[in-house]
């Protein structure tokens, strides 16, 4: 879907909190939901969240994302082609920063093409809804909000935030702190 958004700032505090919104965005955000997953949400209301996401963290310019919402199985094929883990997971991402960077080599050079098209290729979030389903039962809330924070979790690896091993705790706390302040905005817009 593309679409155009011109948000701007709401009465409701968001300035208070650095979130301000007062840019047109101009999103693509393509979801594709495996046929095999029953239950999830409709792919309108990952665009809005992914789009949500994008927004708040200040993208104005042209920004392409890719949702993909599927089954364990898939999911854990995936992890471990791309992994080396032979089990399933809640969420993927698969930047495109990180193949520009591969491809030319150089972080600086890769931040620096564009695209022929003008657009931001962000890369693909990869969502295993089944999962969502089992953490969202083990932390007593909706499927609903766990898909959220598994989209706000794999956009935020798109846009270079990260966690885990060898990751400086500094920038863990940094994620873990944006996930957090993102996932209230969504939520406060009722999204």
């Amino acid at each position: 879907m593309s679409y155009v958004k011109d948000r701007r700032e709401e009465q409701s505090g968001c300035g208070a909190t650095g979130l301000v919104l007062s840019w047109p965005v101009t999103m693509e955000i393509s979801v594709l939901i495996d046929e095999e997953v029953t239950g999830s949400p409709a792919e309108g209301w990952f665009e809005s969240v992914a789009g949500a996401v994008l927004a708040v963290e200040g993208l104005g310019e042209a920004v392409e994302a890719g949702i993909v919402v599927t089954g364990q199985e898939r999911i854990q094929e995936l992890n471990l082609v791309h992994r080396g883990i032979d089990e399933a997971t809640d969420v993927l991402s698969f930047p495109m920063g990180e193949e520009l960077a591969d491809a030319a080599d150089d972080l600086e050079m890769a931040q620096f093409v564009t695209p022929p098209d003008g657009i931001r290729h962000l890369g693909e979030v990869i969502i295993s809804f089944p999962q969502a389903v089992v953490q969202a039962e083990q932390e007593g809330h909706s499927a609903r909000r766990e898909t959220a924070i598994l989209v706000v979790h794999g956009i935020l690896h798109l846009l270079g935030y990260d966690h885990g091993e060898g990751v400086p705790v500094a920038d863990q706390a940094k994620m873990k702190a944006r996930e957090v302040e993102i996932l209230a905005r969504i939520e406060e817009l009722g999204e």
